[in-house]
C-alpha cells in the first residue's frame, strides 16, 4: 500500500480548461493575446506576442480565457508541460487554446505546490502515456487530464516544500532580470556611441581642436567633426571607417557527425535563443547527437539562419555545439567581440538578412550578401574601451549564467526527492536554499528506505 495520499486533480481544481479557440485579428496596440510560443519558466514574454482590441479581450474574457491570480498555467499544445507557472498578479491579458489553465481550490492545495507537482518527470511520464494525442502536434486532452493523481500533503506541507523550491526559482529569476539589465546597458552603449556618436571626446581629440573643456563630453552633440560615409549613406566621426562583415568575422563551420560522443557538453538550438535579447542563458546538456552540428567555442556569436529567426542571435557564454540552422560567427580580432554582437543583434541587419534570404519553403540567409554588410569601424582607442566594457559585461552575465545552471540542477534534484518525501524540510529552512547549496544537506533529512 502506498504511504502517500492522493487526489485527482479534478479534486484539486475549481476548473481546468484551456485558452480561447478562437484567435482574433492581432492589432499594433491593444491587450497582449498569448500562446504557447511566449511562455517562459516564470511567466510570459511580451516581445513578441499579438495585441487584441478591448472589444476581442472582453470577449476572451467572457470565455474565462483571462487567467487569474492563483491560476497555474501548462504549456498544453507542442512540448506539453514544458512550462508551468502561477499567475502571480492579475493583469489585462488572454490566453489561446495551446495553454491549459487549472484554477487550483486554495483552501485544499497550494498553487505553487501544484506547479513543482505538474513538473515532476513521473508526471509527464504518465501525462505522455495517458493524456496526450497527436504525432505532429502533440497536446494534453483536458478533459482526461484532470484523472491525473496528486500526492496529498496538508497545507503547511506544501508550503515548505514549496518555498524551497521556489527559493531557487527567485534566485534564478533575479540573476537573469541583471542579465537583462546588463543587457540593455550594453545596447544603450552601443547606441549612443556607434548610432549617436555621442561617445565621450577623448582628451587627445579635445586638445587636438583647441578646446580641451571638450573633454569627456558626448562627440557629434558638441559638435565634433562629421563626414559623409557613401557606403553607410550618413555623416560619421572623422576618421573614422567602414569594414565589410567578412574583415572583421569568420564563419566557423566545425562540423560534428553523428558518431561524435560528448562528456557533458552544451547544446544550444534555435529553440534556445531567445526572441530579442542576445543572452544565452538556458541549453541541454547532451553526450551523443543525432543529426550533424557545428561546435562553437566562448564568445562565439550564433545567428539563425532560417527566416523567420534571423533575430535570434546570441553570444555564447560557454563552449559547446548548436544546430546547422545556426551560422557561428567568430572575431577575427577579438577587440571587435562587442561591436559584431550589436551589429548583428539590430534590425537593420535583421532586415537585410530578411530581405536576400533564398528558398520558398525554408528561407535561408544568404551569407555570400551578409559578409559584405557595411560596419562602422571606430578608431582604436574607442574600439578598445568598447570591447573592455562589452567583456565585463558578458563576464558578469557568464558568471550569473554558470549560477543559474547550478541551480537549476539542484531544484531538479530536490524536486522528485521532495515529493516522494526522501528529502524532508527541516526546521532550518527559513535559513535559505543557498545555505544548502553551499554546505551540503545539513538543512534537511534524507529519509531511507
Amino acid at each position: 500500500m502506498s504511504k502517500f495520499e492522493f487526489k485527482k486533480l479534478n479534486e484539486l481544481c475549481n476548473k481546468i480548461t484551456d485558452g480561447s479557440h478562437y484567435s482574433p485579428v492581432g492589432i499594433e496596440n491593444g491587450i497582449p493575446m498569448l500562446s504557447v510560443k511566449d511562455m517562459l519558466d516564470n511567466g510570459f514574454s511580451y516581445n513578441d506576442c499579438k495585441f487584441v482590441s478591448i472589444k476581442d479581450y472582453l470577449d476572451m474574457v467572457r470565455s474565462n480565457c483571462k487567467p487569474l491570480k492563483g491560476d497555474v498555467l501548462i504549456a498544453k499544445d507542442g512540448s506539453y508541460l514544458k512550462h508551468v507557472f502561477v499567475i502571480k498578479e492579475e493583469i489585462d491579458q488572454a490566453v489561446l487554446s495551446s495553454i491549459g489553465i487549472l484554477r487550483p481550490n486554495q483552501k485544499i492545495i497550494y498553487p505553487e505546490y501544484l506547479k513543482y507537482y505538474l513538473q515532476t518527470a513521473s508526471v509527464k511520464q504518465t501525462v505522455s502515456k495517458k493524456y496526450v494525442s497527436g504525432s505532429a502536434l502533440p497536446r494534453i486532452i483536458l478533459k482526461n487530464f484532470g484523472e491525473i493523481d496528486v500526492i496529498y500533503r496538508n497545507l503547511i506541507e506544501q508550503n515548505k516544500i514549496a518555498s524551497v523550491l521556489s527559493s531557487l526559482d527567485s534566485k534564478i529569476e533575479l540573476n537573469n532580470r541583471i542579465n537583462a539589465e546588463l543587457e540593455q546597458m550594453a545596447k544603450t552603449i552601443y547606441d549612443y556611441w556607434f548610432v549617436q556618436f555621442d561617445f565621450p571626446i577623448s582628451a587627445e581629440y579635445a586638445v587636438s581642436v583647441g578646446q580641451p573643456e571638450l573633454e569627456g563630453k558626448p562627440f557629434k552633440s558638441s559638435g565634433g567633426r562629421m563626414v559623409w560615409s557613401g557606403e553607410l549613406k550618413r555623416e560619421v566621426p572623422e576618421g573614422w571607417e567602414v569594414k565589410k562583415l567578412h574583415q572583421i568575422v569568420s564563419v566557423k563551420k566545425d562540423i560534428l557527425q553523428t558518431n561524435n560522443l560528448f562528456n557533458d557538453t552544451a547544446y544550444i538550438g534555435l529553440e534556445h535563443i531567445p526572441r530579442k535579447s542576445f543572452t544565452l542563458s538556458t541549453w541541454e546538456i547532451v553526450n551523443k547527437i543525432d543529426s550533424a552540428k557545428f561546435k562553437f567555442e566562448k564568445h562565439d556569436i550564433l545567428f539563425g539562419k532560417i527566416r523567420p529567426y534571423f533575430h535570434k542571435v546570441g553570444i555564447c557564454l560557454t563552449s559547446g555545439i548548436t544546430s546547422v540552422d545556426c551560422i557561428v560567427l567568430r572575431p577575427k580580432n577579438e577587440e571587435y567581440k562587442g561591436l559584431i554582437l550589436q551589429t548583428v543583434f539590430s534590425d537593420e541587419f535583421v532586415d537585410v538578412a530578411t530581405n536576400s534570404s533564398t528558398g520558398s519553403k525554408m528561407p535561408r540567409a544568404d551569407w555570400n550578401i551578409l559578409k559584405d554588410y557595411f560596419v562602422i569601424n571606430p578608431n582604436n582607442d574607442l574600439l578598445r574601451k568598447f570591447n573592455n566594457f562589452s567583456n565585463n559585461i558578458f563576464e558578469t552575465m557568464g558568471n550569473l549564467v554558470s549560477e543559474n545552471q547550478k541551480l537549476t540542477e539542484l531544484r531538479d534534484w530536490l524536486l522528485p526527492m521532495l515529493m516522494n518525501g526522501q528529502v524532508k524540510v527541516g526546521d532550518e529552512e527559513e535559513d535559505g536554499v543557498m545555505g544548502m547549496a553551499a554546505e551540503g544537506m545539513e538543512a534537511y533529512k534524507v529519509r531511507g528506505e
